[in-house]
């Protein structure tokens, strides 16, 4: 019987919450897996950092050290995110319960603007949009229009505060770097290992940019 009402009248409320809850749990693992990445090649950078302040290369380290300040900042984000599809997650189960009583699905501010904040991150906006046409059409949200939408501008890391990025540099070596104020030009003495640290930190910053564009 219940096949032939979805066949005649299309996915029960049920259905379509059980659909939304397991993209939202397909897409926490996503974000999952891309913060894992970001510690593996931001463990490389640090480690990089703390060579380079052996060798007193304050100029390498502080762009170096600048990844690192973009990459916690993207980190955050991304912890940030999938805490919002938690959320969601439970206000649809709150739905789901309503919906045994009630027979339907019922509006909701709070997953409008859930999904409002999460339709911005580019690792998941994709499935974020069509998950909201969904509940669109469900009558559980309201339809956002891109137009109308808050952009939230990412900071830009080139202007970041000197003392942040003196405290990573302080941490990672032992205090050996990172006084705010101060910018020692000193390279290493020898040509060839200024020419290898300066490819191994390119190669560093090309793999952190590509996670954090993602």
């Amino acid at each position: 019987m219940q096949t032939i009402n979805r066949f005649l009248y299309g996915p029960t409320p049920e259905d379509r919450v059980r659909a939304w809850q397991a993209k939202l749990r397909q897409e926490s693992r996503v974000l999952d897996r891309e913060m894992r990445q970001l510690d593996v090649e931001t463990n490389k950078v640090r480690q990089t950092i703390k060579e380079l302040g052996k060798k007193g290369d304050n100029k390498s380290a502080r762009i170096l050290a600048r990844e690192v300040v973009r990459s916690n900042k993207q980190k955050d984000r991304l912890s940030v995110s999938k805490a919002r599809l938690g959320s969601i997650g439970t206000q649809l189960s709150q739905q789901l319960a309503m919906a045994k009583i009630s027979g339907s699905l019922r509006k909701s501010t709070e997953i409008m603007k859930l999904s409002h904040s999460l339709i911005k991150l580019p690792q998941i906006s994709q499935t974020m949009r069509e998950m909201s046409m969904e509940m669109t059409k469900a009558g559980i949200i309201e339809e956002m229009l891109d137009e109308a939408m808050d952009v939230e501008e990412e900071e830009g890391v080139e202007e970041e505060a000197d003392a942040e990025v003196d405290k990573v540099l302080f941490e990672l070596t032992n205090g050996k770097l990172g006084q705010a104020g101060t910018v020692d030009t000193q390279i290493p003495a020898a040509q060839v290992e200024e020419e290898q640290a300066e490819r191994e930190m390119e190669r560093y910053r090309e793999q952190l940019n590509g996670l954090l564009s993602g």
